[in-house]
């Protein structure tokens, strides 16, 4: 299967405008997060996806491959599914946030075993879950929950608390979703079809506009600890990171 990775980008990110071009240790952070996805050695191809000039001429300016969206979009879903169209080999596409410079290749690998394992074709969508070991992220709602069924499909994503525990005695695990998603190119394209549903639109939660088209997501639960960049604090962490080489 060609694989491929595509990494939206958006300039004027409301909690941290311009933080993609944000400098760590001397490069930015989508650069960054650019070479690290290419250096699993796990695709056919690697693009960042971006609305600005600022941020291709970064990408293409070191030697990479960077795509301007022709339009708007609402998701980083929507923003590479618009790229497709110059991705015309793509079978298998992976959505890596442009905000994630120390993306590894395990959690990656873990998403694309999904598809070859599944002879029969019946997954199209797959994304990643981690169990919550924080209590007060139960209780963010920065924090994506999601519930799953006994095929490891997601039944809801919620920033409330899922599920709720009514008398505090039932055993539960929460888990925490980690927003790398792989597609078959017939399920993207599928959703850059629909319309945002009322639960995406509530919660700002883009995997629900599967859920409610009745397209299912594999979920598949991963130690990889995520370092996304939303805030100048999360930017700090990260050069702390980088410093201490703690990754």
């Amino acid at each position: 299967m060609t694989r491929v990775a595509l990494i939206p980008a958006r300039y004027a990110a409301t909690r941290f405008p311009g933080k993609l071009m944000q400098l760590l240790e001397g490069k930015t952070v989508i650069l960054r997060t650019y070479e690290a996805v290419k250096n699993t050695g796990l695709f056919n191809k690697v693009a960042v996806v971006c609305d600005s000039s600022i941020i291709y001429d970064e990408i293409e300016g070191n030697g990479g491959l960077a795509i301007m969206s022709r339009k708007e979009h609402d998701c980083g879903t929507d923003r590479i599914a618009e790229a497709l169209s110059e991705m015309t080999d793509a079978e298998i596409i992976v959505n890596v946030q442009g905000d994630e410079p120390f993306t590894q290749r395990a959690p990656l690998e873990q998403l694309l075993n999904v598809f070859e394992q599944d002879k029969e074709k019946k997954v199209r969508v797959a994304s990643m879950m981690q169990a919550i070991t924080d209590k007060a992220l139960i209780y963010d709602p920065n924090c994506v929950k999601v519930v799953t069924n006994s095929f490891s499909d997601a039944m809801l994503f919620s920033r409330s608390v899922i599920p709720y525990p009514r008398d505090n005695k039932a055993a539960v695990t929460y888990y925490k979703h980690i927003g790398i998603y792989a597609f078959r190119r017939s399920a993207l394209e599928q959703f850059a079809s629909l319309p945002p549903g009322m639960l995406e639109t509530a919660e700002k939660q883009e995997g629900m506009r599967f859920l409610e088209n009745g397209i299912n997501i594999r979920m598949v639960a991963t130690d990889y600890i995520n370092v996304g960049i939303d805030t100048p604090g999360d930017l700090q962490k990260a050069q702390e990171i980088l410093t201490k080489n703690t990754i």
